[in-house]
């Protein structure tokens, strides 16, 4: 078993640098917010370390309608899920356990605070969760080594996979981790973005262990725009946790990671879910679902492999199918081939190393939002068309996904992009 290592790429290619954020909407922000923001930016007094009263408020109305209670006493708000988490895995001490393939952030924040990432491999049919019999096993080899395995993370409703992880892997998963004396931190940043929520059974960890899971979610998956920095975490009740969130609260307050006052003004109304900000998740889920599966469907179809997607805005492919073809274009690892699609594609295309699997595999993650195009106009086209699929941009946009896939894409500049500017 190996410890996590940053790739040594010359042009410094590796888990932090030059990586994509989580895939946006690519939809202007809801009107009433930009509004409300505004109204509040001339609030002179900031928001408090952890977030104040207000917005905590929210955000236990937040979670109470998905089933999970909560007291404001039980949550911490930061500007971003980077310093949540960090504050979070300081607090809790020892050893990472994730999830290989994982969101892209994990690792190098897990390291920055001097720990080792062990990655667990997955279920074949979803992502985000550990194998539970994996588990044990990394378990026993940490603890064989010396280690203190301390807290799993994982993501129920995945990035990168895009996939949702039935109940019973979850409470397979949650059930090991608790039984050898794991925190788990459950991500559920993609949780209101599932494809089709009537088909599709999402369970919290925090339902399943009340009492051993700390909730944890980026606002801009579904109720903020990806430029309004702010994440919101949940943990159990009684004193052990109120220990952890205590010293989570610390970390925040001597990183300086607070909410910017109006911010948190207008945060605490979407997390009020307002009509506006429901009626707009629920338009941009569908439509990247919509995205997802013809992308998925081109994958597929040029011999690649993926998992179905179902939830957020990307997919994971497995371009391992197609080594030999990639090998004769001089692409025989992950990092090469991010370079390869990157090119092609005009826009970020992170390959596998970035989500901790190994950098022979030649995986990438997908994201639905360059399909809607480059400009407000060109997206909202494909928002309001009765299939999003009809926009000549967006056709275009998945042809050359299609050719990228099969080797046969000329470069950007030679092509028209997403967006149908010529470069």
């Amino acid at each position: 078993m190996t410890r996590s290592s940053a790739s040594g790429h010359p042009h410094g290619h590796g888990q932090v640098r030059y990586a994509p954020p989580a895939p946006d909407t690519g939809l202007p922000v809801v009107a009433e917010l930009a509004g409300l923001l505004a109204g509040a930016a001339s609030r002179p007094d900031p928001e408090p370390p952890g977030g104040g009263p207000v917005l905590r408020e929210a955000a236990c109305g937040y979670w109470s309608r998905r089933g999970l209670r909560c007291h404001p006493e039980d949550l911490l708000a930061s500007p971003g899920t980077g310093p949540l988490l960090t504050a979070l895995l300081a607090a809790h001490g020892g050893d990472v356990l994730v999830p290989r393939p994982c969101p892209l952030s994990w690792t190098p924040q897990i390291r920055l605070l001097g720990r080792p990432a062990y990655h667990v491999p997955t279920p074949a049919e979803c992502g985000g969760v550990p194998d539970p019999y994996a588990l044990l096993e990394t378990v026993r080899r940490v603890r064989a080594e010396g280690g203190r395995p301390a807290v799993l993370l994982l993501s129920v409703a995945d990035d990168p996979t895009g996939t949702v992880a039935p109940p019973e892997p979850v409470r397979e998963a949650c059930e090991a981790a608790v039984g050898e004396g794991l925190h788990i931190v459950s991500d559920e940043t993609w949780r209101d973005t599932v494809h089709h929520p009537h088909d599709t059974v999402f369970v919290s960890p925090a339902e399943m262990c009340p009492d051993d899971v700390t909730v944890l979610c980026d606002l801009a998956g579904s109720v903020t725009p990806a430029s309004w920095p702010a994440a919101v975490a949940r943990f159990p009740a009684g004193a052990p946790a109120a220990a952890h969130r205590s010293r989570a609260l610390d970390v925040l307050t001597a990183l300086g990671a607070d909410l910017p006052g109006p911010l948190a003004v207008a945060v605490a109304h979407a997390l009020d879910e307002p009509e506006a900000v429901t009626a707009r998740n629920a338009a941009a889920t569908a439509l990247h679902a919509r995205l997802a599966a013809e992308a998925h469907r081109v994958v597929l179809a040029a011999g690649a492999l993926a998992l179905p997607p179902e939830a957020g805005r990307h997919l994971y492919a497995d371009l391992g199918p197609l080594r030999g073809p990639l090998a004769a274009r001089g692409v025989t690892d992950s990092v090469e081939l991010e370079d390869h699609l990157t090119a092609r594609l005009g826009v970020p295309v992170p390959g596998g190393h970035r989500f901790g699997d190994e950098l022979g595999a030649l995986r990438v993650r997908l994201a639905t939002t360059p399909l809607l195009g480059a400009t407000q106009a060109e997206r909202l086209a494909a928002l309001d068309a009765d299939d999003p699929l009809d926009p000549p941009h967006v056709a275009r946009a998945l042809e050359a996904l299609s050719a990228a896939l099969l080797g046969t894409a000329p470069r950007p500049d030679r092509v028209q992009t997403a967006g149908g500017n010529r470069r």
